[in-house]
C-alpha cells in the first residue's frame, strides 16, 4: 500500500463547484508530480468511487466547501477534522455523498489513515463553466497544499520504514 489518490469532486457546469477539476488540471501540468499518485475526477460522486481507495496509503479530496470564510479561501482539514466537517450538514457542497463513500470505506476497513480535504470556499454555485476570480486565484494555492501534504505523508512513511528494525531478534535458542 504505497499509492496516493487525489480525488476532485464537483460539477464543472456549476461555476465554483468545478474547482476540484481545475486543481487536478494544475497538478497534471506540474513538472514534478509524483508517479505514485493517481488523480481522479470524481464528478458529483457515486459509490463507485469507493473502489478508488483500494490499496490507498493516502487520500486527498479537493472540493468546493462552505467553510464560512471569504470566497477563495483554501483550508486543509486532515483526518478527524475532515470527518467532523463531513458530519456537519451544509459545509461541503457534496458532503453527504463524500461522507457515504468514506463510511463504506470505513466499514470495509479500507479507509486510509492519511486523509484530508482541501476545501475551497466558493463564491458562485450557479450555471457557468468559469470559476469566479477569487476561486480561480485559489487553484494554484490548493495545488500547492496537495503537493505539500503528499510530501509530508511520504516523509512520515519513510521515517516509519527507516526506524523499523531490519531483523527480528529471537530470544529463543535452538
Amino acid at each position: 500500500m504505497n499509492n496516493y489518490v487525489v480525488l476532485a469532486i464537483g460539477n464543472v457546469l456549476l461555476s465554483d463547484d468545478g474547482v476540484g477539476a481545475k486543481v487536478l488540471a494544475a497538478l497534471e501540468a506540474h513538472s514534478c508530480f509524483p508517479a505514485d499518485t493517481r488523480l481522479v475526477d470524481g464528478g458529483t460522486l457515486s459509490f463507485s468511487l469507493e473502489s478508488e481507495l483500494d490499496d490507498c496509503a493516502g487520500l486527498i479530496v479537493v472540493d468546493a466547501s462552505r467553510l464560512g470564510t471569504r470566497p477563495g479561501t483554501v483550508e486543509c482539514l486532515e483526518g478527524q477534522a475532515m470527518d467532523r466537517l463531513l458530519q456537519k450538514s451544509g459545509r461541503s457542497v457534496h458532503e453527504v455523498g463524500l461522507a457515504d463513500v468514506l463510511d463504506v470505506a470505513r466499514l470495509t476497513e479500507r479507509l486510509p489513515s492519511h486523509r484530508a480535504l482541501i476545501g475551497i470556499e466558493p463564491e458562485i454555485i450557479d450555471w457557468g463553466e468559469n470559476l469566479s476570480p477569487a476561486v480561480q486565484t485559489a487553484v494554484p494555492l490548493a495545488a500547492d497544499r496537495v503537493l505539500g501534504l503528499l510530501a509530508t505523508w511520504r516523509r512520515e512513511a519513510s521515517t516509519t520504514i527507516s526506524s523499523a528494525p531490519l531483523l527480528a531478534v529471537s530470544s529463543a535458542t535452538p
